[in-house]
């Protein structure tokens, strides 16, 4: 199949998605408003009965399921999901709740254009279970991460961060809710600066703006400078 590409759509955009697609509905909301300029051009679960698959189907985007239980091993999902991915020639591979660990070559395969959102402010709390690990640290801050995609598990450059307060009277799901709240304005906001052409990848290190950037962004500065 050959997909059109109207350069004044701005760049091509493919969504991964595991579950509820909370974030994926935020990007299908930039993209429209013109926060990102950019496009989703195919949307692609691993599970056939991601409920996120319905803020694609209800946007007019296509949608796609590479069911990961049938294929014999990781790497063979990995090299048909790769494949799906690449029919769409995106510009930019994002996961969005894509509760998969990938292996090298795919990840190979698509750096310096792939991003992933995490719950904390990473480096602390890599991994699972992160808000129960922030409160049994006392941390008085926590938060969310974009950053670019490596081998190593969210491990990758960070190119902006969200920081929310942790409350006295916090427990995992309340704590959870305000990094989400935060989420969905951070991930559109730092697709937006990658579809801009403001933000360049380059092995480890991350471009903004023409410089070097030394340390995350921080999603309140974006919003002051606007």
């Amino acid at each position: 199949m050959t997909i059109s590409h109207d350069p004044a759509d701005g760049k091509r955009l493919v969504v991964l998605i595991s579950g509820r697609g909370s974030n994926l509905n935020a990007l299908i909301q930039a993209c429209a408003d013109g926060r990102i300029h950019g496009r989703i051009v195919q949307v692609i679960s691993n599970r056939p009965q991601a409920l996120g698959l319905d803020f694609a189907r209800r946007a007019g985007i296509p949608c796609s399921v590479v069911d990961h239980r049938a294929y014999p091993d990781r790497e063979a999902f990995d090299r048909a999901l790769a494949d799906r991915i690449e029919a769409s020639r995106p510009d930019l591979v994002i996961l969005a709740g894509f509760m998969r660990i990938l292996t090298e070559p795919f990840v190979a395969r698509f750096a310096g254009r792939m991003v992933n959102i995490h719950p904390s402010l990473l480096p602390d709390f890599p991994g699972l279970d992160t808000h129960a690990r922030a409160l049994a640290a006392g941390a008085d801050t926590h938060g969310t991460s974009v950053h670019f995609v490596t081998a190593e598990l969210d491990g990758g450059p960070i190119l902006m961060q969200a920081r929310v307060p942790v409350h006295a009277d916090d427990d995992p799901g309340t704590l959870a809710q305000r990094v989400q709240a935060a989420e969905h304005q951070l991930y559109p906001a730092a697709v937006g600066l990658i579809c801009a052409g403001r933000v360049h990848a380059t092995g480890g290190t991350l471009e903004f703006d023409g410089s070097r950037l030394e340390q995350p962004l921080l999603l309140s500065d974006i919003i002051e400078a606007r």
